[in-house]
């Protein structure tokens, strides 16, 4: 029971951290062109936060579920006893940086990850508390 309650609060960590750099980077950045050409809609034109997914094609929001559907069913698999361990590596970068071999380091980084994660998910809420009442982050 503790495996897997362990493994859920790592993904749900990891999935609030990106949350909140995805709510972030917007505020700063938008991609240049169009989202979609036949309604002429623009990246620029998607609002920040919550009222995004007003705007946002349905076709489009489909297409995130079933990339990250597609993610969960045949790319991220469990490697080892290990809860949230995928074999990617160190950052989750495919495995391009290779795995954390010094058992003291690897502890370390796994307890940070945790509390990064148990942040973000409390920092992910607060913005989406805010965004709703407030209607911008």
């Amino acid at each position: 029971v503790f495996k897997r309650r362990r493994e859920v609060e790592l993904k749900h960590g990891r999935i609030s951290m990106l949350a909140c750099i995805g709510y972030i980077v917007p505020e700063y950045f938008k991609w240049p062109g169009y989202l979609s050409p036949q309604m002429g809609l623009k990246f620029a034109d998607i609002p920040n936060g919550l009222a995004g997914f007003s705007k946002v094609p349905d076709v489009g929001l489909q297409q995130w579920v079933a990339f990250i559907g597609f993610l969960e069913l045949f790319v991220n698999k469990p490697v080892g006893d290990e809860p949230g361990n995928y074999g990617k590596g160190n950052l989750g970068l495919l495995g391009v940086l290779g795995p954390v071999k010094d058992p003291e380091a690897r502890k370390k980084k796994l307890s940070a990850e945790l509390a990064n994660g148990r942040l973000a998910m409390m920092a992910i809420m607060g913005m989406l508390f805010q965004d709703g009442l407030t209607g911008s982050a």
